[in-house]
Protein backbone atom coordinates (compact mmCIF):
# COMPACT_ATOMS: atom_id res chain seq x y z
CA UNK A 1 0.00 0.00 0.00
CA UNK A 2 1.05 3.67 -0.40
CA UNK A 3 2.49 5.51 2.61
CA UNK A 4 0.21 8.54 3.80
CA UNK A 5 1.55 11.92 4.58
CA UNK A 6 5.69 10.69 5.34
CA UNK A 7 6.83 9.13 7.82
CA UNK A 8 5.40 9.36 11.85
CA UNK A 9 8.78 9.77 13.81
CA UNK A 10 12.08 11.76 13.61
CA UNK A 11 15.58 10.86 14.37
CA UNK A 12 16.45 12.88 17.79
CA UNK A 13 19.13 14.84 16.75
CA UNK A 14 17.15 16.80 14.51
CA UNK A 15 13.91 17.66 16.01
CA UNK A 16 14.08 21.49 16.69
CA UNK A 17 15.78 22.80 20.04
CA UNK A 18 12.41 24.63 21.63
CA UNK A 19 10.60 21.36 21.88
CA UNK A 20 12.43 20.30 24.60
CA UNK A 21 13.57 16.93 24.45
CA UNK A 22 16.51 15.23 25.84
CA UNK A 23 19.05 14.57 23.30
CA UNK A 24 20.91 11.32 24.67
CA UNK A 25 17.82 8.82 24.38
CA UNK A 26 15.92 6.82 21.94
CA UNK A 27 16.69 7.22 18.25
CA UNK A 28 13.94 8.69 17.49
CA UNK A 29 10.39 10.80 18.26
CA UNK A 30 7.27 11.49 17.60
CA UNK A 31 6.96 14.24 15.09
CA UNK A 32 4.35 16.44 13.71
CA UNK A 33 1.93 15.40 10.82
CA UNK A 34 0.97 17.84 8.17
CA UNK A 35 -1.73 20.07 9.60
CA UNK A 36 -2.18 23.27 10.93
CA UNK A 37 1.44 24.48 11.79
CA UNK A 38 4.75 22.86 10.15
CA UNK A 39 6.95 20.90 11.71
CA UNK A 40 9.22 23.70 12.53
CA UNK A 41 6.92 25.65 14.34
CA UNK A 42 4.95 23.49 16.18
CA UNK A 43 5.03 20.86 18.76
CA UNK A 44 3.57 17.35 18.33
CA UNK A 45 0.62 16.74 21.17
CA UNK A 46 2.55 14.13 22.51
CA UNK A 47 5.84 15.49 22.82
CA UNK A 48 4.51 18.85 24.22
CA UNK A 49 3.18 16.84 27.43
CA UNK A 50 5.93 14.24 27.90
CA UNK A 51 8.59 16.79 27.63
CA UNK A 52 7.55 20.82 27.47
CA UNK A 53 4.64 20.40 29.96
CA UNK A 54 6.34 16.58 31.81
CA UNK A 55 2.82 15.65 33.10
CA UNK A 56 3.43 12.45 31.94
CA UNK A 57 6.34 10.34 32.01
CA UNK A 58 6.43 8.03 29.09
CA UNK A 59 4.56 8.21 25.41
CA UNK A 60 2.17 5.39 26.76
CA UNK A 61 1.04 7.46 29.49
CA UNK A 62 0.39 10.51 26.60
CA UNK A 63 -1.52 8.04 24.41
CA UNK A 64 -3.75 7.18 27.35
CA UNK A 65 -4.43 10.98 27.85
CA UNK A 66 -4.73 11.97 24.09
CA UNK A 67 -7.06 8.93 22.92
CA UNK A 68 -9.10 9.32 26.06
CA UNK A 69 -9.91 13.04 25.09
CA UNK A 70 -8.08 14.87 27.70
CA UNK A 71 -6.24 17.65 25.02
CA UNK A 72 -8.06 20.41 23.64
CA UNK A 73 -6.51 22.76 21.31
CA UNK A 74 -8.39 25.86 20.42
CA UNK A 75 -11.86 24.53 21.96
CA UNK A 76 -11.61 20.88 19.65
CA UNK A 77 -10.62 17.77 21.61
CA UNK A 78 -7.77 16.67 19.63
CA UNK A 79 -7.02 12.61 19.29
CA UNK A 80 -3.20 12.56 17.33
CA UNK A 81 -0.39 12.08 18.84
CA UNK A 82 1.18 14.18 15.97
CA UNK A 83 -1.17 16.88 15.93
CA UNK A 84 1.28 20.34 15.79
CA UNK A 85 0.77 22.56 18.59
CA UNK A 86 1.83 25.71 17.47
CA UNK A 87 1.99 29.86 18.06
CA UNK A 88 -1.10 31.56 19.82
CA UNK A 89 -2.53 27.71 20.42
CA UNK A 90 -4.62 27.58 23.47
CA UNK A 91 -4.48 24.04 25.06
CA UNK A 92 -6.55 22.59 27.97
CA UNK A 93 -6.22 19.37 29.89
CA UNK A 94 -8.72 17.70 31.64
CA UNK A 95 -8.15 16.71 35.35
CA UNK A 96 -6.09 20.24 35.14
CA UNK A 97 -7.16 23.72 36.09
CA UNK A 98 -4.39 25.33 34.23
CA UNK A 99 -5.04 26.47 30.83
CA UNK A 100 -2.24 27.16 28.05
CA UNK A 101 -1.45 29.50 25.49
CA UNK A 102 2.02 29.04 23.32
CA UNK A 103 3.96 32.17 22.61
CA UNK A 104 7.55 33.05 21.89
CA UNK A 105 9.97 34.26 25.13
CA UNK A 106 13.27 34.66 25.86
CA UNK A 107 14.48 34.06 22.23
CA UNK A 108 12.73 30.46 22.46
CA UNK A 109 10.07 30.02 19.30
CA UNK A 110 7.44 28.29 21.56
CA UNK A 111 6.96 28.28 25.23
CA UNK A 112 3.72 27.62 27.24
CA UNK A 113 1.94 30.26 29.54
CA UNK A 114 -0.89 29.92 31.93
CA UNK A 115 -3.95 32.01 31.05
CA UNK A 116 -7.28 33.18 32.89
CA UNK A 117 -10.01 30.83 31.94
CA UNK A 118 -11.97 34.54 30.53
CA UNK A 119 -9.47 34.40 27.58
CA UNK A 120 -9.43 30.51 27.07
CA UNK A 121 -12.26 31.58 23.83
CA UNK A 122 -10.21 34.37 22.50
CA UNK A 123 -7.02 33.67 20.06
CA UNK A 124 -5.00 36.17 17.79
CA UNK A 125 -4.42 34.54 14.47
CA UNK A 126 -2.56 36.97 11.69
CA UNK A 127 -3.38 37.24 8.12
CA UNK A 128 -1.32 35.31 5.89
CA UNK A 129 -3.03 35.88 2.70
CA UNK A 130 -6.34 37.29 0.90
CA UNK A 131 -8.13 35.54 -2.14
CA UNK A 132 -10.98 36.54 -3.92
CA UNK A 133 -13.58 33.64 -4.47
CA UNK A 134 -16.27 32.89 -6.35
CA UNK A 135 -19.46 35.44 -5.61
CA UNK A 136 -16.61 38.55 -5.39
CA UNK A 137 -16.33 36.83 -1.61
CA UNK A 138 -13.13 36.83 0.27
CA UNK A 139 -11.18 34.42 1.90
CA UNK A 140 -8.67 34.76 4.53
CA UNK A 141 -6.17 32.54 5.39
CA UNK A 142 -4.50 32.27 8.80
CA UNK A 143 -0.91 31.87 10.09
CA UNK A 144 -2.26 28.38 11.92
CA UNK A 145 -3.75 27.32 8.64
CA UNK A 146 -6.99 28.13 8.99
CA UNK A 147 -9.36 29.92 6.62
CA UNK A 148 -12.64 31.94 6.46
CA UNK A 149 -14.54 33.36 4.66
CA UNK A 150 -15.80 36.58 5.34
CA UNK A 151 -16.43 40.36 4.11
CA UNK A 152 -14.65 42.01 7.29
CA UNK A 153 -11.52 44.86 5.47
CA UNK A 154 -8.11 43.65 6.60
CA UNK A 155 -4.91 43.12 5.18
CA UNK A 156 -2.01 40.67 4.82
CA UNK A 157 -0.14 41.19 8.02
CA UNK A 158 -2.97 42.26 10.20
CA UNK A 159 -4.25 39.81 13.62
CA UNK A 160 -7.77 39.12 14.07
CA UNK A 161 -9.55 38.20 17.30
CA UNK A 162 -10.67 35.02 16.73
CA UNK A 163 -13.38 33.61 19.30
CA UNK A 164 -12.44 29.97 19.33
CA UNK A 165 -13.89 27.04 18.05
CA UNK A 166 -16.54 28.80 16.40
CA UNK A 167 -14.26 30.81 14.32
CA UNK A 168 -16.04 34.62 14.89
CA UNK A 169 -13.69 37.20 14.13
CA UNK A 170 -14.46 39.52 17.39
CA UNK A 171 -11.55 42.91 16.47
CA UNK A 172 -8.94 43.47 14.59
CA UNK A 173 -5.25 44.60 14.92
CA UNK A 174 -4.04 46.71 12.27
CA UNK A 175 0.00 46.42 11.43
CA UNK A 176 0.50 50.60 11.38
CA UNK A 177 2.41 52.67 12.65
CA UNK A 178 1.62 53.08 16.98
CA UNK A 179 0.88 49.38 17.43
CA UNK A 180 2.11 47.31 19.95
CA UNK A 181 3.95 44.24 18.51
CA UNK A 182 5.41 40.90 19.36
CA UNK A 183 8.07 39.58 17.56
CA UNK A 184 7.50 35.68 17.03
CA UNK A 185 10.82 34.24 15.98
CA UNK A 186 14.61 35.02 15.81
CA UNK A 187 17.02 36.31 18.87
CA UNK A 188 14.64 38.72 19.86
CA UNK A 189 11.12 36.50 19.91
CA UNK A 190 9.20 37.20 22.89
CA UNK A 191 9.89 41.03 23.08
CA UNK A 192 6.96 43.81 22.72
CA UNK A 193 7.74 46.84 21.30
CA UNK A 194 6.26 50.04 19.92
CA UNK A 195 5.83 50.09 15.51
CA UNK A 196 7.74 53.21 14.99
CA UNK A 197 7.56 53.01 10.73
CA UNK A 198 6.84 50.81 7.78
CA UNK A 199 8.92 50.46 4.80
CA UNK A 200 7.19 48.91 2.01
CA UNK A 201 9.19 45.98 0.18
CA UNK A 202 10.79 46.13 -2.86
CA UNK A 203 12.22 44.22 -5.82
CA UNK A 204 14.81 43.10 -3.57
CA UNK A 205 13.91 43.65 -0.12
CA UNK A 206 11.20 42.05 1.92
CA UNK A 207 8.60 44.77 4.01
CA UNK A 208 10.28 45.89 7.27
CA UNK A 209 9.05 47.81 10.13
CA UNK A 210 10.95 49.69 12.66
CA UNK A 211 10.03 48.56 16.23
CA UNK A 212 11.04 50.49 18.79
CA UNK A 213 12.64 47.91 22.34
CA UNK A 214 12.58 49.17 26.11
CA UNK A 215 16.28 49.54 25.51
CA UNK A 216 16.62 50.34 21.29
CA UNK A 217 15.26 50.19 18.08
CA UNK A 218 15.87 47.91 15.60
CA UNK A 219 14.37 47.22 11.91
CA UNK A 220 13.03 43.66 11.38
CA UNK A 221 11.31 41.96 8.17
CA UNK A 222 7.13 42.79 8.93
CA UNK A 223 6.79 38.75 8.60
CA UNK A 224 8.47 38.33 11.80
CA UNK A 225 5.85 40.63 14.23
CA UNK A 226 2.26 39.88 15.05
CA UNK A 227 0.64 43.06 16.44
CA UNK A 228 -1.22 42.71 19.85
CA UNK A 229 -3.22 46.00 20.62
CA UNK A 230 -3.03 49.80 20.99
CA UNK A 231 -1.51 50.36 24.01
CA UNK A 232 -1.20 46.43 25.21
CA UNK A 233 -1.83 42.95 24.31
CA UNK A 234 -5.75 42.61 23.94
CA UNK A 235 -4.75 38.90 25.68
CA UNK A 236 -2.40 37.32 28.35
CA UNK A 237 1.13 36.49 26.11
CA UNK A 238 3.97 37.41 28.52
Amino acid sequence: MVKIAGSKKLKRQMAPLFWGITRKDKRFVVTVKPGSHGRNSSIPSAVFLRDTLKIVNTIREAKFAIYGGKVTVDGIKRKSLHHGIGLMDVIELDGLNEIYRLVPKNGTLLKPIIIDSAEKSKKLVQVKSKTTIKNGKTQIGFHDGRSLIDDTKISVGDVCVLQIPEQKILDVIKLEKGVRALITRGVNAGKIGTVNEIKEGTFILPKRVDIKLEDRQIEIQANLIMPVGKDKPVVGIE
